[in-house]
């Protein structure tokens, strides 16, 4: 006797789930290009959990770069550095 055949009244797997978004409220910080990344998080929400590295790791890569910008000497204007 083989175990190929599904016991009677079994029922077949469920399918898997397919992405849902979380509904994490993202409020604005009013500087450009750190809101930008963070909008760039909504997409994760419609992707499988595979996908999510890729946009956290570029999320990640830009707010830091954003923090580094913060840390960088001003660049002189044309008329800062007259002799």
């Amino acid at each position: 006797m083989t175990d190929e055949a599904a016991a009677p009244g079994a029922e077949a797997p469920a399918e898997p789930a397919g992405p849902v978004a979380l509904g994490v409220v993202r409020t604005p910080t009013g500087h450009a290009g750190v809101d930008a990344y963070l909008a760039r998080l909504a997409d994760a929400d419609h992707l499988a959990a595979d996908g999510h590295v890729e946009v956290y790791e570029d999320v990640h890569r830009g707010l830091r770069e954003a923090l580094t910008a913060l840390d960088a000497p001003p660049v002189p204007g044309p008329y800062e550095n007259r002799s």
